[in-house]
């Protein structure tokens, strides 16, 4: 039962992140923005994981994992709020002040129902029982593709000179029709958060206190738990991972359409793409079956070493072999975050909050890895630039077979919730 409340939060955040493709497009047109501008709210967003993961780790050592949820929520509904002002002014640097309260509210999430559905059980099935509700997440995704569609971008979009040609007081109706656009869904959001919120709070859910800091007698440092090989190894497999699952989304298009690869039309390449995302989604829900009687640290391993297998056939073949092949990578990137962050906070009892933090902190990656892809692609050409996330996923071929292992003493496993109520 506490799974399946828990897991309401992981399809609401997913919904909420997924939403930024449907606001970019929507706040270039309003505001005329060029691609750099536009692209400071995956800045913002990302950037929220960055500066945010170390507080809201304290935050949730001091509330405990369901109240850390509980405010979570209420955070992300702060910020969802802030789009009505934010439309209602027409301010590009408000949208951007709310979405950042939003992404912060998404960090707490994440710092604290992350590690939550891992102690949830027996430590074993941690990696199952996260990617479950990772599965969920991307549902949220998914749905949020439709969600923001049809409500968001529902209404034409005019062109840069469309606006210019219009009188003042037709700009000034075209500008209050695409804020209407924005401030009825994200205020909806809002009120479901809120109300979210208010039902974990009345849940009666196991408090798991155990694996705070409020159990830490010694008060341990962030450093003293990077000082735990397979934390630090995570923390790095965490940013690899992201990075690599964020930059091959991101030139998907690009890719699929270029001449020797599918050449399509980039309409038809965005439709191709949705099934890399979908791909993780069903990935989740066959990898949650899986772990529950493989090891996860050989299932995320295989994972991993078919996507180097992947990335290296995209590269290195043209036509259908090509588009087949970087689309299929999705699959295979379906259970890597869930297992790369169950196995980084394993055993580490009362340090687990701090290492939740750090590896959440991690997500980084996603704003860096495609940067760097970018820079690549305009040296050396799109298709072999993809030999950096081929070496991301290595990475994670080694920490499945060595880096995860657990190398020092660490301290005793908390009780999971069936443990402790027995």
């Amino acid at each position: 039962m506490a799974l399946g409340v828990i897991t309401t939060v992981f399809f609401m955040w997913g919904l909420l992140t997924a939403l930024n493709d449907i606001l970019i497009p929507h706040l270039k047109s309003t505001f005329q923005l060029n691609y750099a501008q536009v692209m400071l709210v995956q800045s913002t967003f990302f950037g929220a994981y960055f500066l945010m993961s170390l507080p809201a780790g304290r935050l949730v050592a001091a509330l405990g994992y369901k109240n850390g949820v509980v405010a979570g929520l209420a955070i992300a509904g702060i910020g969802a709020l802030g789009f009505w002002p934010a439309a209602a002014l027409h301010l590009y640097g408000a949208f951007l002040a709310a979405l950042f309260v939003l992404a912060t509210g998404i960090t707490v999430l994440q710092v604290a129902a992350n590690p939550y559905v891992s102690l949830l059980g027996p430590e074993r099935t941690s990696s199952s029982r996260l990617t479950l509700a990772q599965a969920l997440n991307s549902l949220g995704t998914a749905l949020a593709l439709w969600y923001g569609g049809k409500l968001i971008l529902s209404s034409v979009v005019q062109t840069p000179d469309a606006i210019a040609r219009m009188a003042p007081a037709e700009q000034l109706a075209y500008q209050t029709q695409q804020a209407h656009a924005v401030q009825g869904p994200y205020i909806g959001l809002a009120v479901v958060l809120f109300l979210l919120a208010v039902f974990v709070w009345l849940f009666r859910l196991p408090a798991l206190r155990e694996a705070t800091d409020q159990a830490d007698a010694v008060h341990h440092t962030y450093f003293d738990v990077l000082r735990h090989p397979h934390v630090l190894f995570g923390v790095l497999g965490i940013f690899f991972y992201v990075g690599a699952e964020v930059s091959i989304g991101s030139a998907m298009v690009n890719y699929l359409s270029m001449p020797d690869i599918g050449h399509v039309s980039e309409q038809q390449a965005a439709y191709y793409t949705s099934f890399y995302w979908g791909g993780a989604m069903v990935g989740r829900f066959l990898g949650s079956w899986l772990m529950a009687f493989l090891p996860p640290r050989r299932l995320l391993s295989v994972f991993a070493a078919v996507n180097v297998l992947l990335v290296l056939t995209t590269m290195l073949s043209h036509g259908q072999v090509a588009v087949v092949s970087v689309i299929v990578v999705g699959l295979f990137n379906s259970i890597m975050f869930p297992t790369i962050f169950a196995l980084g906070i394993e055993r580490m009892g009362p340090m687990t909050s701090k290492a939740s933090s750090l590896l959440i902190m991690a997500i980084v990656g996603g704003a860096v890895i495609p940067w760097l892809l970018g820079v690549l692609a305009d040296r050396i050409g799109l298709q072999h630039a993809f030999a950096l996330p081929l070496l991301c996923y290595a990475y994670i071929v080694y920490y499945g077979l060595s880096g995860s292992k657990i190398r020092t003493s660490t301290p005793v496993a908390a009780p999971s919730a069936t443990e402790a109520s027995a």
